[in-house]
């Protein structure tokens, strides 16, 4: 009996491991999208604050003084990457490396462990 409960913890062990590596790597993919989302938006913000500020700008200077043309359209673009951030930042909130079923699975195969035991 103590050899098929040896047997019987090694294959849940086994199984559990091979269940948490499932988890952590499906919590590293959301990790890695949102990070490459903080990524492109800091990119794309760039080339776009760059190309698009000096038009804007110069746009606008021809209807007021140039320095509050260019304030205003770098306040523009802020509130922008502001909006990226916040996105990117609530989607990296939600990633967690604790494997819950892991953690579930095991409290269950404990106690079913310690009925067996009784």
């Amino acid at each position: 009996m103590l050899g098929r409960i040896s047997a019987d913890l090694t294959h849940l062990v086994h199984t559990e491991v091979e269940l948490a590596k499932v988890e952590i790597k499906d919590e590293a993919a959301k990790t890695a999208k949102g990070a490459g989302l903080l990524g492109g938006s800091a990119l794309g913000g760039y080339f776009v604050l760059l190309m698009l500020s000096f038009a804007a700008a110069y746009g606008l200077a021809e209807i007021m003084a140039v320095g509050f043309a260019f304030l205003i359209v770098g306040l523009l673009y802020g509130a922008v990457a502001g909006t990226a951030f916040v996105l990117g930042r609530k989607r990296l909130a939600s990633v967690t490396f604790v494997p819950k079923k892991t953690v579930r699975t095991v409290k269950e195969d404990l106690s079913w462990l310690r009925q067996r035991m009784s």
